[in-house]
């Protein structure tokens, strides 16, 4: 998968991505991650990207023709005419697994858009048909951390990126509806809590143990015992 971020700030980016499993998944040559200035797309004077907002108001707005230059350029690096588009955005539609899902499984180029100050020019997203997603609802300086989000969630998901597949199976908000006789919706489903040695934690003159059933060995209870917990089943 490739994957390329617009920002005026490439080192935020570029920070992240070189470190821990997307470092891996960029060597194993499964991601491809390029971080662009915006800025160098810039036919402003000392490479100007925003101006006062039309009809008023506090703050600047990002000006349209950088996005739309880089992006022309982007497609033409990559030789991708029609990559997925999303801008990150306060006021976008909730990212879920499920998203992210189906942009690891039906996207082989990614082109995300980090805004800053009151927004981008809502023009870049009509020409490019780009679609806007919030990574919650709050409101933040940028769209680098909802783009790095975005990408760690997506990335993980590859073939090949995780170690054990079973890892992105089992966790949650995935897409497991039916486990050992619960019938569970998606968007109730979470990842069973996880323990391991010792079996009794001691701290501050207290005992804490980890459940029982999970050293039986029984791997039938075991199973009901999580997708129960996953359920919030009680």
């Amino acid at each position: 998968m490739r994957i390329d971020i617009l920002t005026l700030f490439p080192k935020i980016i570029n920070s992240y991505t070189e470190e821990s499993i997307i470092k891996r998944a960029r060597e194993k040559k499964l991601a491809k991650i390029t971080a662009h200035n915006i800025r160098d797309f810039s036919l402003e004077r000392h490479h100007k990207i925003d101006d006062r907002p039309y009809g008023g108001g506090a703050g600047m707005v990002m000006i349209a023709l950088p996005f739309l230059r880089a992006v022309d350029c982007i497609k033409k690096m990559a030789k991708s005419p029609k990559p997925k588009i999303i801008i990150l955005s306060a006021k976008g539609k909730q990212f879920t697994q499920k998203i992210a899902q189906d942009l690891s499984r039906k996207h082989k180029h990614l082109i995300l858009i980090s805004g800053r100050y009151e927004g981008i020019d809502e023009r870049v997203k009509k020409i490019l048909k780009a679609e806007e997603i919030s990574i919650g609802p709050y409101v933040m300086t940028d769209g680098d951390i909802g783009a790095l989000a975005v990408t760690s969630a997506v990335v993980r998901l590859l073939p090949g990126v995780l170690g054990n597949t079973e890892s992105t199976r089992e966790e949650s908000f995935s897409n497991i509806k039916k486990k050992s006789g619960f019938k569970i919706q998606d968007s109730r489903f979470k990842e069973y809590p996880h323990y391991t040695r010792p079996e009794i934690l001691k701290y501050k003159g207290k005992s804490y143990r980890a459940p029982k059933i999970l050293l039986t060995g029984d791997h039938k209870k075991i199973q009901a015992w999580r997708t129960k917990k996953s359920a919030d089943i009680d």
